[in-house]
């Protein structure tokens, strides 16, 4: 369980142990698509030679879900819920050098 800011929590199981579900507001859900940067590729293709991790890429992504998180926190507070149960990630590539992340949960007021 992660707290949030406004004290909006996600789980990624379908329950808060020791809390009851009061409120169900369905589907909630943010996404972002993002593409490749010139800089992090050069420097991917170094790596690519000498092994190691791909940092820009690692941060490119970590940047993007916490985008598509918040996007999909900020959609469950216009609903009125006070948390998100059953959080999961998802990627898609969209076009060459591009790719969709989308983070997904049920909005739920639990106390």
């Amino acid at each position: 369980m992660i707290p949030v800011a406004s004290n909006l929590l996600l789980t990624n199981v379908d329950h808060f142990p020791g809390r009851r579900i009061v409120a169900h507001y369905g589907l909630v859900q943010g996404s972002t698509i993002r593409a490749k940067h010139v800089g992090r590729d050069i420097m991917a293709s170094l790596k690519n030679i000498v092994g190691g991790e791909l940092k820009g890429y690692t941060e490119l992504l970590q940047e993007s879900r916490q985008q598509a998180t918040d996007r999909m926190v900020a959609q469950a507070r216009e609903l009125g819920a006070n948390a998100i149960i059953n959080v999961r990630f998802s990627t898609a590539s969209v076009a060459q050098g591009a790719a969709e992340i989308l983070a997904y949960g049920t909005a739920v007021t639990v106390e």
